[in-house]
């Protein structure tokens, strides 16, 4: 049996997450789900990144202990997921405490390296991503990821890692290995930002400045920087599972050069092996604004879920998602989507034929149907959206089959005989369906099995 252990970017705590943070964990529950069709032995890790000044101050606001806060947001969290149908096998916080004594164990191997110092920063920090920041790496002055908060100038006792060691190597390391990043023009970025000079970063803070972290096992006046105490989460269950190396970490491309840069010679620096590909994605915008809580204009997945179901949430943001650019969404086209792909195109598709059905009183002996090699290939590139318009085109096709053949004018032998070429169709396009539209491709599976009936709409047209 083949391993696959696929990971998602872990969410900051310092609030309930949003749909800007949905597309990797469908993405990421997709690719599982089919690597478990596959018979794989498949690992699906996600979860929260809880220590860190954010989460410090945004506790301290509401009058309440940091653990209470994020204990609070990472149910929360949690719950959202469970309206996505995100099928984690273990959902990590970085407050648990095989992750901390994990956290504490890779610190000490990195340190015995000869790759932790201490020194004094002096330079800009973001306190939004929890990062730091040069000068020239700024847009107007703003960090790009949050130009709504005031850049900050510290000057602070830290422990660093040396990153600049592994500069030659981290660029041999990606040439050589062009699957280590994906797409290819998120790898040219990073071959960038590594030709242009690796800096040591800083890898601690002092406790009397933030008090909300790891300790530091050997020096209790500092707790662990939380960009490298979050990175670990991976390796902590990896290594628990015997599943490490990752075969795929799914992230956004604001994280793409903590993961594709500092995680690598970290993992170098302390002795494992690297993860075998950095899928990044792009980003969504709402009618044109970025997703952010400062422009009032996030939305959970539970609302949207809540009108447009499950299954219809996650159709369009990966047939449509932000997979390789950025995508702008809107109101208009979500309700487009659903009702032209999933209304009159899916569901109307199950129901004429099962309508059919009834009148001859069907029974079909089961089949075993398998994954198409087109989708196949399509998942094993990533590209979940082209194995998705591979599939609608099966629909399209089964459409145009049905009214070629004008089967509401058949009747006993003859429609028996159209119906046993239309139904295998229909569930093989369930099949493929599964690891994108689990609930639906069930929900087919089991009206098209035994006697089949008409049922209530997969997916009812929104007015």
């Amino acid at each position: 049996m083949n391993k696959f252990y696929i990971t998602t970017a872990i969410d900051y705590t310092n609030d309930v997450i949003h749909i800007g943070h949905a597309y990797q964990k469908i993405l990421a529950d997709s690719l599982a789900r089919y690597h478990r069709l596959l018979g794989d032995q498949t690992h699906f890790l996600t979860g929260t990144d809880e220590y860190g000044q954010k989460n410090e101050k945004s506790a301290k606001s509401r009058g309440i202990d940091p653990q209470e806060f994020v204990d609070e947001i990472s149910a929360k969290d949690k719950k959202q997921w469970k309206n996505l149908n995100i099928s984690y096998d273990r959902f990590i916080r970085t407050t648990d405490k095989d992750h901390k004594k994990f956290a504490q164990e890779f610190y000490l191997k990195s340190k015995a390296a000869g790759d932790i110092y201490l020194n004094k920063y002096e330079g800009l920090y973001c306190e939004g991503c929890e990062a730091y920041y040069e000068k020239k790496d700024l847009v107007n002055g703003k960090c790009p990821f949050h130009p709504s908060k005031e850049i900050q100038h510290l000057t602070e006792e830290n422990y660093f890692f040396r990153l600049s060691k592994y500069q030659d190597w981290l660029e041999k390391y990606i040439l050589e290995h062009p699957e280590f990043v994906w797409p290819d023009k998120k790898r040219e970025e990073i071959l960038s930002f590594i030709r242009g000079g690796l800096k040591d970063f800083s890898v601690s803070r002092l406790k009397k400045n933030l008090s909300w972290g790891i300790p530091v096992p050997d020096d209790p006046n500092h707790v662990i920087y939380v960009w490298f105490d979050a990175l670990i989460n991976y390796l902590t269950y990896g290594v628990e599972e015997n599943c490490w190396p990752a075969d795929v970490h799914v992230l956004g491309k604001d994280n793409q050069r903590f993961h594709a840069i500092y995680w690598p010679a970290m993992l170098k620096s302390a002795g494992y092996q690297l993860p075998k590909t950095i899928l990044v994605h792009d980003f969504y915008s709402l009618g044109g604004q970025r997703i952010s809580k400062s422009l009032g204009n996030v939305i959970l997945p539970s609302d949207l879920t809540k009108k447009y179901t499950t299954d219809g949430v996650r159709y369009f943001f990966l047939r449509y998602g932000p997979l390789t650019n950025d995508v702008d969404i809107t109101w208009e086209k979500l309700k487009e989507v659903y009702n032209a792909d999933l209304a009159n195109g899916l569901g109307n598709l199950v129901a004429r034929v099962a309508k059919l059905a009834e009148k001859v009183d069907l029974h079909l002996e089961p089949r075993t149907y398998n994954l198409e090699p087109e989708v196949i290939s399509h998942l094993n590139g990533f590209r979940v959206d082209l194995a998705l318009e591979f599939i609608w085109q099966k629909i399209t096709a089964a459409d145009a089959l049905i009214d070629s053949n004008e089967p509401w004018k058949l009747e006993g032998e003859k429609l028996t005989e159209f119906l046993q070429k239309i139904i295998p169709q229909i569930c093989q396009i369930a099949y493929n369906l599964q690891p994108f539209l689990p609930e639906t491709a069930q929900k087919i599976q089991q009206q098209f099995s035994g006697k089949i009936k008409s049922g209530d709409p997969l997916f009812p047209r929104i007015s």
